[in-house]
This record gives structure tokens, C-alpha cells and sequence, in this order.
């Protein structure tokens, strides 16, 4: 088969350990989520926060300290205006994580530095720098170390912020600062030491207080499942009692009544008391209505398991088919052993399932039945050469109530068991099933 149509019945109950693992391993990502979420949104905003601190310490340091000893003296490289500007870098702004100072002339040239080999140094100025002379904006970059201007620096990372500043003649500078960036993480993480016991304490506090109506829901819903059993099992052994009941009645009743009757016209026609022919033709006619109240009777209720085998029984259920125009052809491997009561009851019923199905919906010429003893359990495997079916017949003979192969795969899945039904247009349908070893006492399939 090219395609399947699959039912499967493999189902596990729900048990309240297993709800409350589920629950408890949600709020665990969900708390995993969060945590990731507001390290990283700490982070950003630290960061951004860090380089505006950075930005306004860099002004206040331009304009407050160094802007009212800077002269033009510095362009000539005076050592008196160089001393005044180096006391003030030295005494106020060189503090915390500003760990260079550098001041450039609109050539490139370093005017000032606190690392005394950069004066009068010249250097190419980047389209940046060239920017802040003529938009007179502030601009903040992590520095590139490898820069030729940067050879002196020994830090691993430096954020650097450069702006707009005028000698007191009014002649236009730019004025650099070099931070450790480890001082700009470091406010993420303090922002984030600030945050996660808030965020992730609400989240923790959340799922505790969820975790009782968590657990009463789980118990209401393994509650109902238990009780759906019990109704189920109800159901069970009330067919299973109506079954025996119709059976015994029949068999005590009209079979042995027709059985007498079948004989004593036989004996009036020994007597030649009615024509033979006569007697002939009713006597057929009850022992063809005896056969098929017996082939009943097998229907109804499964004949001794126990004293009379498996292998019997299912003999006796495909024995009636020949008369349909089926070919049977029936396969019992029990390697020695005998099924327990129960479940050689249920692995009965899923044969005689399967074959309703193909007598009234298969028109199929052939059935094969396989029954085995495997570790799991007795497996089934019914395979005919019908006219098979596609996934919406079978929804659709569901909806009309034919739910006998539904209901087989509910209770295979209940008692721990498994079902499926596979199937294509034109090609056959195959019921394979296992049934447990140890099915409970009385589980049967509705009829």
C-alpha cells in the first residue's frame, strides 16, 4: 500500500504527576525566557545609559575644566599653555574609568595628550572627527585599538567620546575622551541585579500560587478519566450479563423447541403419516434456521475459551463465512501456551469486530486471521482484500454510529494495549491489534 489511513489508539492515561511535570517544566522556560529577556533589555539600557553618564561627564570636563585654560598657545605647542592644560586634565578629569584625554586640531594634529609622545603627532583625521568640526555634535564609538593614534593604550576595549571645544581666543578644537567599557557593562549589570529579583521573584511567586489550582485541575481531570473507566466497565459487564442472558434463551428456548420439532417430523414421515417430500423440506428448512440461531448464538456470546481453545473458537467465528462467498484462511501461534481467560475474551472480540466490518462493508472475497503470542501480548493481525477506505469514510461511519472499531481501540488503549487500522481505496484493510497479558477481569467490547 502506497498510502495509510491510520487509527491509532495508543493512549496513556493522565495522571496528576505527570500534568504537574508539565506544568512545572513550563514555568521553567517561561522563567528561562524572562530571565534571558530582561538580562538583555538590562543590558541595553545600562549601555545606553552608561554612554549618556559618559557623554555628560566628557561635557562638563570640556567646558567646566579644560576649556577655561585652553589657549591658543597649545597650537604652537607653548609649554606653559601645555603645563596649565595638563594640571587641570591631571588634577580633575582623569578619574574613575576616563583613562586618556586628547585634544586635535582641525589638521589632525594632537594638540594635547596626558601621554606626552602623542603631542604634535599628526594623523589623518577620520570622516567622524571631521564631522563634529563641522556639525559641532558630541559622537561616541568603541575605539579602534588598532588604530596608529591608539598605540599607547593598554586597556582591551575603551569607549571613546569626542565633541566640539574652543580655546579662549575662540579658536575650534575637538576634544577627546577615552572610558573603560567595562565600566559601561557594568551599569547593565547592576540595572540587571536591580530588575531580575523583581521580575523573575513576580514570575516565581506567579507559579507557586498557580501551583494548587494546577494540581486541583490535574485531579479533577484524572478524576473524570477514572470515572469514564468505571462507566466504561459498567457498560462492559452489562452487555456482557445481556449477551449471556439472550444466549441461554435462545439456546433453551427456540433451539431446543426447533430441534424437537425437526424430529418429530422426521418420525412422521418414518410413518408415512405426511408425504416425505413434505417432511423433507421443513425438516431441511429447521435444521438451516438451527444452524443459523447456533452461528448466532456464537455471535452473541464467544463459546468456553477456556475448556475449548482459542484456535477452536475463532475456528467456529470463520466457519459461517464460506456461506458469504469468503475464503478464510486462519493462523494460531500459541507456541505452547494458553491465553489467560480475559484476555483470549478480548482478543476474540477484536477478530469478530473486525470480521462485521469486513462482511458488511468490505465486499471482499478473501479473509486472513493471524493470531500469535509475542513478550507485549497476543497480537492480532486481520487482513482482507476488500475495497478498503479512506480516512473521511471512516469519520464518516463514526458520525453515523458505527463506532465498533472506535470503541475496540478505546478499550486496547485503556487495559495498555494497542490498535490501528490501515487502509486504501481498492487495495484491503488490515486490523492489527495487541492485547495485553494481563487484561482485567471482565473487559469486553460492546457488541
Amino acid at each position: 500500500m502506497t498510502k495509510r489511513q491510520r487509527s491509532s489508539a495508543a493512549r496513556e492515561p493522565v495522571t496528576v504527576k505527570a500534568v504537574m511535570v508539565r506544568f512545572a517544566l513550563t514555568g521553567f522556560v517561561a522563567l528561562v525566557i524572562v530571565s534571558l529577556v530582561t538580562a538583555w533589555v538590562s543590558r541595553s539600557v545600562g549601555t545606553d545609559q552608561a554612554i549618556d553618564d559618559a557623554r555628560q561627564v566628557a561635557w562638563v570636563n570640556a567646558q567646566a575644566v579644560v576649556a577655561p585654560v585652553l589657549t591658543d598657545g597649545v597650537m604652537q605647542l607653548d609649554a606653559d599653555a601645555l603645563d596649565a592644560v595638563d594640571a587641570a586634565v591631571r588634577e580633575f578629569v582623569l578619574r574613575g574609568s576616563l583613562v586618556r584625554v586628547k585634544i586635535w586640531d582641525a589638521d589632525g594634529t594632537i594638540v594635547y595628550s596626558d601621554e606626552p609622545r602623542l603631542i604634535g603627532e599628526e594623523f589623518a583625521l577620520p570622516e567622524d572627527k571631521q564631522d563634529v568640526f563641522a556639525t559641532g555634535q558630541s559622537h561616541a564609538e568603541i575605539s579602534d585599538l588598532d588604530g596608529p593614534e591608539n598605540r599607547f593604550e593598554v586597556e582591551t576595549k575603551l569607549l571613546e567620546i569626542y565633541m566640539p571645544i574652543e580655546t579662549v581666543e575662540g579658536t575650534p578644537l575637538l576634544f577627546e575622551t577615552y572610558f573603560r567599557y567595562s565600566a559601561v557593562t557594568d551599569v547593565g549589570r547592576r540595572l540587571w541585579g536591580q530588575f531580575a529579583p523583581v521580575a523573575l521573584g513576580a514570575l516565581l511567586a506567579l507559579q507557586l500560587v498557580q501551583l494548587p489550582f494546577a494540581w486541583r485541575m490535574a485531579t479533577q481531570l484524572r478524576a473524570g478519566q477514572e470515572e469514564r473507566e468505571l462507566l466504561l466497565k459498567r457498560s462492559l459487564d452489562a452487555s456482557d450479563a445481556e449477551r449471556r442472558r439472550i444466549a441461554s434463551d435462545l439456546h433453551d428456548g427456540v433451539v431446543q423447541d426447533l430441534t424437537g420439532v425437526s424430529l418429530g417430523l422426521a418420525a412422521l414421515g418414518r410413518q408415512n403419516l405426511i408425504e416425505p417430500s413434505q417432511v423433507e423440506d421443513a425438516s431441511s428448512a429447521i435444521r438451516n434456521s438451527v444452524k443459523s440461531l447456533r452461528s448466532l448464538l456464537v455471535e452473541i456470546y464467544p463459546p468456553n475459551l477456556v475448556e475449548e481453545g482459542l484456535e477452536s473458537a475463532l475456528g467456529d467465528l470463520l466457519s459461517t463465512l464460506p456461506a458469504r462467498g469468503l475464503a478464510t484462511d486462519l493462523s494460531v501461534e500459541l507456541d505452547g501456551t494458553t491465553p489467560h481467560a480475559d484476555t483470549a475474551g478480548l482478543t476474540y472480540r477484536v477478530v469478530q469486530e473486525a470480521i462485521r466490518n469486513v462482511v458488511s462493508h468490505a465486499a471482499a472475497s478473501a479473509i486472513r486471521v493471524e493470531v500469535a503470542v509475542a513478550d507485549e501480548g497476543v497480537t492480532v493481525c486481520v487482513d482482507d482484500n476488500g475495497q478498503g477506505f479512506t480516512t473521511d469514510d471512516y469519520v464518516g461511519r463514526s458520525r453515523d454510529g458505527h463506532v465498533g472499531l472506535r470503541t475496540l481501540g478505546g478499550l486496547l488503549a485503556d487495559v495498555g494495549g494497542s490498535f490501528e487500522v490501515l487502509s486504501d481505496p481498492n487495495t484491503g484493510t488490515r486490523v492489527a491489534a495487541t492485547v495485553p497479558h494481563n487484561v482485567p477481569p471482565n473487559t469486553e467490547v460492546v457488541s
